[in-house]
């Protein structure tokens, strides 16, 4: 995967103010990638895109206050990437988040608004993303969305979050159905326990702490790395994987095996 090169190509990645988000921007972004970075948190967007002009001088890079949840942004985010840039030739659908109850409640104790926020973020803001983007994608293109575990497993305790990670697994291989006909191939990465800012919450809400007993499920013992899923990213999103279309690829360090 070091010899990927997207030289000239234009991704657009929701999610990029933190996490695997981040990682998967600062590693595009040397590797020659034009981004478009849409997050909620306009301070954590302004963070990555100076780190990667930081990095890589003359590197493009634009950012967009986005609420997935809302599809009239979604839409104006994705005209205005092709707008700045000409094409889209790559989407990357990373942002998420957990419920407050994660670890904590039964679905018979599910609250509907926490229910509502979180599908609204990781089922309907993915299929928000796919909608703007599998109109405005160049032939030949290719988009990642984020699953999770929790997306292929159930889940005591985990009702909103894993039901809302199925549903992004169904949407990835619908689309892919809808889009291969253009050569664009449409894939989602399936993350097991990572260490982001967004699994340290779900560790202080209620799940173990330090998340021993979680990664002692991994049959490489370890937490992976945002690093390490940005790197499959690249890989779905490159030229190097032009016939891998409609999947849903577990990394994980074995937790699922």
């Amino acid at each position: 995967m070091s010899n990927q090169n997207f030289a000239n190509k234009v991704v657009a990645l929701t999610g990029g103010a933190s996490g695997i988000g981040e990682a998967t921007a600062l590693f595009l972004a040397s590797r020659g990638a034009k981004l478009s970075l849409a997050d909620l948190q306009q301070e954590g967007l302004d963070r990555v895109k100076a780190e990667i002009e930081r990095r890589h001088p003359g590197a493009e890079v634009m950012v967009f206050p986005l609420d997935v949840r809302n599809y009239e942004q979604v839409e104006g985010w994705t005209a205005a990437t092709v707008e700045r840039f000409g094409r889209l030739d790559g989407a990357a659908n990373l942002a998420g988040v957990i419920p407050r109850s994660i670890g904590v409640k039964t679905l018979a104790e599910q609250d509907f608004e926490e229910w509502d926020f979180v599908m609204g973020v990781n089922a309907t803001g993915v299929m928000h993303c796919l909608k703007a983007q599998m109109n405005a994608i160049a032939d030949g293109g290719s988009i990642v969305n984020a699953s999770s575990i929790a997306g292929a497993t159930g889940r005591a305790k985990n009702g909103s979050y894993t039901a809302s990670k199925h549903a992004v697994t169904g949407l990835t291989r619908t689309a892919a159905k809808e889009i291969g006909h253009r050569g664009v191939r449409v894939n989602a990465i399936q993350p097991g326990r990572i260490e982001t800012p967004m699994s340290r919450a779900a560790r202080a809400i209620g799940e173990t702490p330090a998340g021993e007993e979680k990664h002692e499920q991994a049959a490489l013992k370890r937490i992976g790395t945002a690093e390490e899923c940005a790197h499959l990213i690249a890989y779905l999103l490159s030229d190097e994987s032009t016939y891998i279309s409609g999947t849903n690829i577990p990394i994980d360090g074995g937790w699922n095996c």
